[in-house]
């Protein structure tokens, strides 16, 4: 029950971080919250399958050196294109607005 719980908490959060860079402008634009929410699902999912392929192919992602870095931003980016790409209300403005968008919900 606690997991149930927590990824619903977890899930929730995601979608009003996803609301806050939305309406700050910054490559990001999603619709509404349940458009917020289904986003925050679909980047989880999308992240954990992206992962576990860099993982196959030997590439770790995490730590702190900057060639981690620099990795997870850009797969961040990736996954929010690919998440505006599969959803209706949610849009991301080419690759760089990706970024910023990936820089601005790290923070």
């Amino acid at each position: 029950m606690g997991q149930i719980i927590g990824f619903i908490i977890g899930v929730v959060i995601a979608a009003v971080v996803l609301l806050i860079v939305s309406r700050l402008n910054l490559g990001l634009s999603v619709a509404g919250f349940s458009s917020a929410v289904i986003g925050a699902i679909v980047i989880s999912l999308v992240s954990s399958v992206i992962l576990w392929l860099l993982g196959l192919l030997g590439i770790q992602v995490g730590g702190g050196s900057l060639f981690s870095i620099i990795v997870w931003l850009i797969v961040s980016a990736v996954i929010l294109l690919i998440a505006g790409k599969l959803l209706p209300g949610m849009t991301v403005q080419e690759f760089t607005g990706g970024i910023i968008a990936a820089i601005a919900m790290a923070v």
